[in-house]
């Protein structure tokens, strides 16, 4: 089953060193009409807390994310695009769970055959309640975004943030993960210098994970925290990090972290984002997709013949990637072990 490999499909993806051989594949997925896309979600942009790592710490950015989707915006988006998504992640820029009705969103996903369905929050307003009803709407994995394994850390860094609701949720998790064997936990902590050192605490404060990433803190936005600098990661690498994937090891967790070689590597004058450009698809308020596409009228067939799409994959399957300078947010090269 797709739903129980996505991440195999991910380490595949991450074996395949040729881009021209993934976009052949997604070309080939697209003229024979399967699902290739994966759906990033935001139905409100809105978050509850104001983490110090986050553009939503930045009083101005906030002010220009704004907004919230209507149940029959939903419905008609879902009628467009969800027919062609391999994964829905609900919750990339913003805080999922302000939006009352998203059980709906994930058992529309589910009516639709999405195989994998992702929620990614901070999880402080994720009642035992509301998570079980999301479970039974169809959700696949929960992503949870943890800054700090202590009170003091977590609740600096997750600022508005109760570390005693995060063990609550981690509590209510593993009661979960028991009645519903499929459902999944993933853990996101992103390392700076001032919580790397807490993940020594991290087997006793998360129980029961499936899926781990240590994500090396970038800049993005203008944000309060602003400790970019990785000389500490680089140099505690060996003593803080390699257990970690150990340990994931033997307990069997898919864990996604950077090699230690790649933590200075992050690309700074070219990116070659074609697969992305091919795959990934990001819905919120302030936009659908392409800039180009209105999903009250357009749905993914109408737009792919419009825009003759699956041209433009050819082409960029035939020709070389172009060098081109990147924003402030840059990638890193993961192994999905």
């Amino acid at each position: 089953m797709i739903k129980k490999n996505v991440y195999k499909i991910l380490r595949w993806g991450t074996k395949i060193k040729s881009t021209r051989l993934k976009l052949l594949g997604i070309w080939l997925l697209h003229c024979s009409h399967k699902r290739y896309i994966g759906i990033f979600f935001d139905p409100i942009l809105a978050c509850n807390l104001r983490c110090k790592m986050c553009y939503f710490s930045d009083p101005e950015k906030r002010k220009t994310y704004r907004g919230s989707f209507t149940q029959e915006e939903i419905i008609r988006i879902a009628e467009s695009l969800f027919h062609r998504a391999l994964k829905l992640q609900i919750g990339c820029g913003a805080e999922p769970t302000l939006y009352k009705e998203l059980d709906e969103i994930i058992a529309l996903g589910k009516r639709y055959g999405i195989p994998y369905i992702s929620l990614t929050t901070n999880g402080n307003l994720l009642t035992k309640e509301a998570l079980e009803k999301a479970i039974r709407a169809g959700l696949d994995e929960l992503t949870l975004s943890v800054h700090g394994l202590t009170r003091e850390t977590y609740e600096f860094m997750m600022t508005n943030g109760k570390f005693e609701l995060l063990l609550r949720l981690l509590a209510d998790i593993e009661e979960m993960k028991k009645r519903y064997p499929h459902f999944k936990l993933r853990i996101n902590y992103t390392i700076n210098p001032d919580n790397m050192d807490e993940l020594k605490y991290l087997w006793t404060v998360v129980k029961e994970m499936d899926i781990l990433q240590l994500r090396p803190i970038q800049k993005i936005g203008d944000s309060v925290y602003q400790n970019f600098n990785r000389e500490y990661l680089y140099t505690h690498y060996d003593d803080i990090i390699n257990p970690i994937k150990q340990e994931c090891q033997r307990r069997n967790i898919t864990y996604l972290i950077p090699e230690k070689e790649n933590l200075g590597t992050l690309e700074e004058d070219k990116n070659d984002d074609r697969i992305e450009q091919a795959t990934y698809c990001y819905v919120s308020p302030r936009g659908c997709w392409k800039d180009d596409f209105d999903f009250r009228k357009d749905t993914f067939e109408s737009y792919a013949r419009r825009t003759h799409l699956g041209r433009h994959l050819l082409t960029g399957l035939l020709h070389k990637a172009t060098k081109k300078k990147v924003d402030t947010t840059r990638k890193m090269n993961y192994n999905i072990n």
